[in-house]
């Protein structure tokens, strides 16, 4: 299997390894980035939630793809205490309850909700140790690393890390491919407890509600660039180390096939399942709830000089800092008029466990550093 070396840019997956040194020019902003593209340029990074939000996006001296997914290690062992939380967990409670009258009422259908915490390590996080922890705590091996400096002052030498379990969309050649995951249920270390959640997960009506609204909007934002769009009717159940998901694969044959990953990336994001639905009136409440969320929830991928490529949820993730001793990591849920305030906060604290499972071999939130014994 493959292993980390010193790159901009790490995309690890069941069909392999993806790097990129370099970068020969960065972008900003998106549009100058799909312009070069479009021109026939690779293109690697990240783009934030906020349509007119940050990317991290550049053209990369070299591109490598490897059959190979990383090796994967085992979890670091990083001594962690709690900053903070944004927002502390009976505010989250608060939101939940507040956005789901408002979706009662008509507002939207479903909106997605998220919280973070700020965690600080007691010695500097290697980025690369983490990715290759992150790698091993799925069985697909899903990791990235991706350097967050092309978006500006404010994020020099700071990594976007994270294992994403959810592609929004690959393409090769005439043929595009998309694989949302929406719906979830925390797995158990207990065999009977985790199928019982498996189950529970695959007969659940608000979940298939939820999971619905996404293959729904995939399927109408790839209509005008497909001649054909496929999706089977029922998702499958599909486990991380710490989630059970619904999900579905989408598969459609581009009209145009000159048209690049990037574009369609762009064009399908933000899906209901970081964002909600109808898309506008959801992105207004989490606007006015959380504010800008940034990378998170966003996305990161490459785009080959074909313009080929893959580009995944930025979810399941964390921000490092450039001193490489802070990390800020997000998780969220989808809302709708059924949620449970209590349920949807611990959805969150379920996928947090991803990135501190990796960093510290446990799952658990650290006390806060200013906590008396």
């Amino acid at each position: 299997m493959a292993t980390v070396i010193g790159v901009s840019f790490l995309l690890s997956g069941r069909d392999g390894t993806v790097r990129a040194d370099g970068p020969v020019r960065q972008f900003g902003a998106r549009g100058p980035a799909v312009d070069a593209a479009r021109a026939g340029s690779a293109m690697v990074g990240a783009f934030s939630f906020e349509p007119e939000g940050p990317a991290a996006l550049s053209i990369p001296e070299r591109l490598v793809r490897d059959s190979r997914p990383l090796t994967g290690q085992a979890p670091l062992r990083h001594s962690v205490a709690l900053r903070g939380t944004r927002p502390d967990a009976n505010t989250h409670r608060d939101r939940v309850a507040a956005v789901r009258d408002s979706i009662a009422a008509g507002a939207a259908g479903k909106v997605v909700l998220a919280r973070a915490i700020e965690l600080a390590t007691e010695s500097a996080v290697d980025e690369f140790a983490l990715t290759e922890a992150l790698a091993g705590g799925n069985a697909e091996h899903n990791a990235f690393c991706v350097d967050l400096s092309a978006a500006g002052p404010d994020y020099r030498d700071r990594l976007l890390i994270g294992a994403s379990p959810e592609l929004l969309v690959s393409k090769r050649g005439a043929q595009v491919y998309a694989h949302p995951y929406a719906g979830s249920a925390p797995r158990s270390t207990d065999p009977a407890a985790d199928q019982a959640a498996a189950q529970s997960l695959s007969e659940s009506a608000k979940d298939h509600a939820e999971h619905r609204f996404v293959v729904d909007y995939l399927r109408e934002a790839l209509g005008p660039f497909c001649v054909d769009v496929q999706a089977p009717d029922t998702p499958v159940l599909l486990a991380t180390g710490e989630v059970w998901h619904l999900a579905t694969p989408i598969v459609g044959t581009l009209a145009d096939p000159s048209i690049t990953s990037l574009e369609l990336a762009l064009a399908l994001h933000p899906t209901p399942a970081v964002c909600g639905t109808p898309t506008a009136s959801a992105a207004a409440i989490i606007a006015e709830v959380e504010g800008p969320r940034g990378f998170y929830s966003g996305a990161i991928g490459y785009n080959t000089e074909a313009g080929d490529g893959d580009w995944m949820v930025a979810i399941r993730c964390a921000e490092l800092s450039a001193d490489r001793r802070s990390l800020i990591a997000h998780a969220g849920g989808g809302i709708v008029a059924q949620s449970d305030p209590e349920a949807e906060l611990a959805e969150t604290t379920t996928k947090f466990a991803t990135i501190l499972r990796a960093l510290t071999g446990s799952a658990v939130i650290p006390a806060r550093a200013d906590s008396s014994p």
